[in-house]
């Protein structure tokens, strides 16, 4: 039996996300009709950023990128690299197919690029380099040819490691401009943006319901929330690592879900002492308080199996196991978005350096889908060819049957049409064959 020793204690209401909706949707029927006309008008009212183009041209990439420190365009290559020799290995492991299932029957599927990605990177507050990482540099290992990218001023200012690191990342396209109106102008095409074919990357909640009013019209990578944590933890476990950890991702947002899930009631109470003494002291305080108070949770549990299934059951996005042996949970555990094993690793290496996405589902997706990767970028796309007369006369006659089973008495027409070209053929190839 479990126990709830702190539980989440806010939850949005209904009314606030009816409101955000129509917000977001009035916006894209706007950009809609009127394109760069309003896209202008929102960023203005928005960030209060409004240049001659929010297209960067490529003079204005390399004065912005020689504004950044070398160390900081070291790190961005270190880890660009991180992220695109992982995509390289999955790319690696998808391969083209194809098969003869019947003597001249040919069927085989192909791993083809979409033709435009939209990479969105948020900012606003912070330059968040490493979605161009994860966004941008996946899609170029999956052979995109066009890689539109946007992401916002920071306070009325240029994000410049966040434009080293698209234009490091192999962007075709950089634009200043963020919110609802990157993604609308992504997706359904301006005067001065062409539009994508899939959109790509984190943001907030109206970035993220942009994303989820225009699936459909363009692909998406996943629906996403709030960023989330758990961690299950052992009598093993060190409570100190485990609420920096904690508090690690609770100050992406003040809704940000925190969540412990432990074996042991004096790690859960030293857990919550923790976080109590360092969270007045965190320069983010102003959304990791929040996110702790209202969305924070301590769970006790019998064994590390009924941790592993309440891990299951919330499908979180990040899942850090800090027991004795966290290799148990790639067994026993089924719905999350990334597992972090043992106290080496965590789920900020997963955020910002070591390779691989960190774009995950979140609000219980993991439960159907995982995170971006570089087959989210890859259509598998099917062709057949029959080249033996004999196959064609058997698979006609067969469709003819089965397709008046379901009263397609055009289907079925297309099936006799071959059994009947293909009859005398068919005859005369089983004569040769017979010798």
């Amino acid at each position: 039996m479990s126990e709830v020793i702190k539980g989440a204690v806010a939850k949005p209401t209904a009314t606030e996300d009816s409101a955000l909706r129509d917000r977001v949707r009035g916006i894209i029927d706007d950009i809609r009709d009127r394109g760069d006309v309003a896209v202008r008008e929102y960023s203005e009212r928005f960030d209060g950023w409004s240049p001659e183009s929010f297209r960067l041209s490529a003079e204005e990439v390399e004065r912005i990128v020689a504004t950044v420190p070398q160390q900081v365009l070291d790190d961005i290559r270190f880890v660009q690299e991180q992220v695109r020799g992982f995509a390289a290995h999955q790319r690696e492991s998808l391969r083209d197919v194809e098969v003869e299932t019947l003597p001249g029957v040919r069927l085989g599927h192909r791993h083809v690029p979409v033709g435009a990605v939209g990479a969105y990177v948020p900012g606003g507050r912070y330059p968040l380099t490493a979605s161009a990482h994860m966004t941008i540099v996946t899609a170029k290992v999956a052979g995109v040819p066009r890689v539109v990218a946007a992401t916002p001023p920071i306070r009325g200012e240029v994000p410049a490691a966040t434009v080293a690191a698209m234009h490091l990342a192999g962007a075709d396209e950089i634009h200043l401009l963020g919110g609802v109106q990157a993604v609308a102008a992504m997706a359904v095409g301006t005067e001065s943006v062409g539009s994508v074919d899939l959109l790509a990357g984190p943001g907030n909640a109206y970035v993220a319901e942009a994303k989820r009013q225009l699936f459909g019209e363009v692909g998406i990578d996943l629906f996403a929330g709030p960023t989330e944590i758990l961690v299950i933890a052992d009598e093993h476990a060190d409570p100190f690592v485990v609420a920096v950890d904690l508090l690690s991702q609770a100050e992406h947002g003040p809704d940000s879900p925190a969540v412990l899930v432990t074996t042991s009631r004096s790690v859960a109470e030293a857990v919550i002492e923790h976080v109590e003494k360092l969270l007045p002291g965190m320069p983010t305080v102003d959304f990791a308080g929040p996110a702790w108070r209202d969305h924070g949770e301590v769970v006790l549990v019998e064994s590390v199996d009924e941790a592993f299934e309440v891990a299951d059951s919330y499908a979180s996005e990040h899942v850090q196991v800090l027991t004795e042996q966290p290799r148990l949970a790639l067994e026993r555990m089924r719905d999350y978005g990334a597992l972090f094993l043992g106290e080496g690793t965590c789920v900020s290496y997963g955020d910002k350096v070591i390779g691989t996405n960190h774009v995950l589902p979140t609000k219980g997706a993991a439960r159907y889908t995982g995170g971006l990767w570089v087959g989210k970028y890859l259509k598998t796309v099917t062709y057949q060819e029959v080249t033996d007369p004999v196959a064609s006369a058997q698979l006609g006659a067969v469709c003819g049957r089965a397709a008046r089973v379901e009263l397609f008495e055009g289907h079925a027409r297309s099936g006799d049409v071959r059994a009947a070209k293909f009859g005398d053929a068919a005859l005369e190839w089983a004569d040769h064959v017979r010798g």
